[in-house]
């Protein structure tokens, strides 16, 4: 199965990290990474289910208009990349990342 790759780019480290903690706690989706790509323009990309992708961009935008100062640039959803998108851009899920990725799994009850 084919992960979406959701992209916002904004201007301001402070927009883009608050961006990216929105999107990690409003969907299970895998923050890729950072993309410093000209003079203080930022692309916070992150993959999963086109779903959670949805999710989590509205709630990245939504964080990122809170931060003061800085600017939201653009965002997109690319729900099926292609295969050579892996090669080209950073978007590939790491080692890194993998432990994030994982099921969070709860003690069980003190009492049935």
């Amino acid at each position: 199965m084919t992960l979406a790759l959701g992209m916002i780019e904004v201007y301001g480290v402070p927009r883009a990290v608050e961006a990216g903690d929105a999107m990690c706690k409003a969907a299970r989706i895998t923050l890729v990474g950072y993309e410093n790509t000209d003079l203080g323009r930022i692309t916070v990309l992150i993959r999963g289910v086109v779903g959670d992708v949805n999710v989590a961009i509205t709630a990245g935008l939504k964080a990122a208009l809170r931060v003061n100062g800085g600017e939201v640039l653009s965002h997109h959803i690319i729900p099926r990349p292609h295969e050579n998108l892996e090669y080209v851009l950073p978007i590939y899920r790491s080692v890194n990342v993998e432990q994030f990725s994982a099921d969070i799994r709860f003690p069980p009850p003190l009492s049935v």
